[in-house]
């Protein structure tokens, strides 16, 4: 029987503290990071357990894909490659190529398009395939999978399940953020299209909710925008958190992440609890998909839809 490589590309974190200089060295493309830089990015992850769980994580993710993919044979296999720490992406590749695979699907585990994130993994994987002479493997490379109804559902399952621990006397007042990553605002003018896929996998969401909240009560802001100069997407989180009336009940709703990593457990977990806290905020969040079933559902349709016909 043919095997299909199932690539899963994620951006990858430090498996130690040690780590965390070259790892922030590879995102700066060889530029040295300040001592400042990388004490702040230490003291995060030294509050997370020391290192990022994302590959033990993405790992498991790609298990359960496989296992989901192969329930009626043992047609195909699952990858997984880092863009800025190891397994590299070109390191995965390299061990693809050597299994001889009969046809590649790539796929971001960023499911809105940007060309800063998405864009950035699929020509690292075109140019991983180049050097390493497997420019001629049949493959397919997913740009967006932000609609793909069980991966709504997974998401809108995990609000309803949050909203429904509230007690039903507030849950109309809480105020749910959907929140995604920030990215340099100058991605505007290029037209790209990571604004809008993340508007309309929030409606998606939003739309399977039902009336469990009034829409005035619905938000977006961006969260964790880099320590770079220039301006970055907004509204910022930041803003939205200082705007909110004290004893407020807020919800934060990360859709943009499909697994718990250090914006979630640092930036949600500590750093905008911690501010909300100080306002007289009661901030919580959604659990992240992780390998919840319905995520790893979403995930194999996302395969199968990929493969030629």
């Amino acid at each position: 029987m043919n095997k299909i490589a199932v690539l899963l590309m994620a951006h990858g974190g430090p498996d130690s503290l040690d780590d965390i200089e070259p790892f922030l060295g590879h995102i700066m493309k060889g530029r040295v990071p300040s001592a400042e830089i990388i004490a702040t990015v230490k003291d995060r992850y030294s509050q997370i357990g020391g290192k990022s769980p994302l590959l033990e994580i993405t790992n498991q993710q790609a298990a359960a894909l496989e296992a989901k993919l192969n329930a009626r044979g043992n047609q195909f296999r699952v990858y997984v490659g880092m863009r800025h720490w190891t397994p590299y992406i070109k390191e995965t590749v390299r061990e693809i190529l050597q299994d001889k695979p009969t046809y590649l699907v790539a796929i971001s585990m960023a499911p809105q398009y940007s060309r800063l994130s998405v864009g950035a993994y699929i020509e690292t994987v075109r140019g991983a395939l180049a050097d390493l002479g497997g420019g001629d493997l049949a493959a397919s490379f997913v740009p967006h999978w932000h609609t793909q109804p069980l991966l709504l559902d997974a998401f809108s399952k995990k609000v309803k399940s949050r909203l429904l621990e509230y007690p039903e006397s507030i849950r109309s007042t809480i105020l749910l953020v959907f929140t995604a990553h920030s990215l340099p605002e100058s991605i505007l003018a290029e037209g790209d299209a990571y604004p809008a896929h993340l508007q309309e996998t929030m409606h998606g969401i939003v739309k399977r909710l039902g009336a469990l909240l009034p829409p005035e009560n619905i938000k977006f802001a961006y969260q964790s925008k880099g320590m770079s100069g220039g301006k970055w997407l907004g509204p910022d989180i930041e803003d939205v958190l200082k705007e909110a009336e004290a004893n407020a009940d807020v919800l934060m709703a990360p859709i943009g992440f499909v697994a718990d990593h250090v914006e979630i457990l640092y930036d949600i977990d500590i750093y905008y609890k911690e501010m909300a806290k100080d306002k007289g905020i009661n901030l919580n969040r959604i659990e992240s998909l992780n390998t919840a079933p319905l995520f790893i559902h979403a995930l194999a349709s996302v395969v199968h839809a990929s493969l030629p016909l």
